[in-house]
């Protein structure tokens, strides 16, 4: 028996990163997983690889095809047990020098993404009377990030959507948990993107980025994991932070 076996969980953002990571061990502990992510040819490619997961093209910026997505599920497999909330964006941009048209697309996919997504996952999961809805926060909406200012004002946004989420089914007695991951640096497409960027534009601080500590997918995944399984069945509302004492340390955690 696997530490999710016979559970059904839709994972956003799940052709890369931390999504595609979560999504293998889930599957590895038992779990159907639907990958749900807008790139289709990384995803059905990955996708293909995982014995007990489906791939599925999503929009996480549209409320109808969330719902459609849930209802499906729901038909489909017979119940939905997990959510994991974690496609994102980031784009390197201080409050100077966002535009309106960088902080809606950013916020299109994280905090719209995750609100239709804790919406209709809690619309289904309370009247099973249980499911875990989990979304990726970031040790950006703990400690700020100057440079990445919309997608750090969107994580600090899904930060308080959940804990009211977790509230709510709390005091309603629905059953659903929902908590979230704050992770630091992790070893992601999404990290190495911004490292070329800087790297282009300011090599002193991209070589202090190259001594600094950067976790591994993994790590994540396996608090995905633990917040998914009856492991977790009082934990609610809370703020898991996987950065191995980044946002705690003063100046920088090195490398290992």
């Amino acid at each position: 028996m696997g530490r999710v076996d016979s559970k059904v969980a839709i994972i956003t953002g799940a052709a890369s990163g931390l999504g595609l990571a979560s999504a293998k061990r889930l599957a590895e502990e038992g779990a159907s997983v639907i990958m749900a992510d807008i790139d289709v040819a990384r995803g059905e490619v990955e996708a293909a690889k995982i014995d007990g997961a489906a791939f599925v093209k999503l929009d996480v910026t549209s409320e109808s095809a969330w719902e459609t997505l849930v209802d499906d599920v729901v038909s489909d497999y017979g119940s939905l047990d997990i959510l994991l909330n974690c496609a994102g964006i980031a784009e390197l941009a201080t409050i100077e020098q966002t535009t309106e048209s960088l902080w809606r697309k950013v916020n299109a996919v994280g905090t719209d993404g995750t609100f239709f997504g804790c919406k209709h996952a809690l619309r289904v999961m309370k009247t099973q009377g249980r499911g875990s809805i989990i979304n990726m926060c970031s040790t950006a909406s703990i400690q700020g990030g100057p440079a990445i200012f919309a997608y750090a004002a969107s994580k600090s946004a899904i930060r308080g959507m959940t804990k009211s989420v977790a509230c709510l089914s709390a005091q309603a007695g629905y059953g659903v948990r929902c908590n979230s991951i704050h992770p630091g640096n992790m070893s992601t497409p999404m990290l190495d993107t911004m490292y070329n960027i800087v790297l282009e534009h300011d090599p002193v601080t991209a070589a202090q980025m190259k001594k600094s500590w950067v976790g591994d997918p993994m790590d994540v995944a396996n608090m995905v994991l633990f917040l998914s399984s009856d492991e977790s069945v009082s934990v609610n509302g809370a703020e898991m932070v996987v950065d191995n004492t980044v946002t705690i340390t003063e100046g920088m955690v090195p490398k290992i």
